[in-house]
């Protein structure tokens, strides 16, 4: 009876422990989906920010240049 019981207790640890790796294992994929997903979304909005720097700058120099040219 004791026998029993010990290797249902068994039986319940080794799956909880496969149910525990499976969870982490989803957890890792998610993670490395969503990591893949962020990084070319990042680099592209970089890009764009650094455009918009760019012509941020054009911009004040046009202004600085004309309001410059009416003193």
């Amino acid at each position: 009876m004791a026998e029993e019981t010990n290797a249902s207790g068994q039986n319940q640890q080794r799956q909880g422990d496969f149910v525990k790796g499976d969870f982490s294992t989803i957890l890792l994929s998610v993670g490395t989906i969503i990591d893949s997903t962020i990084e070319p979304v990042s680099k592209a909005l970089a890009l764009a920010l650094d455009s918009l720097t760019t012509v941020a700058k054009q911009v004040l120099e046009g202004v600085n240049s004309t309001l410059g040219a009416k003193k």
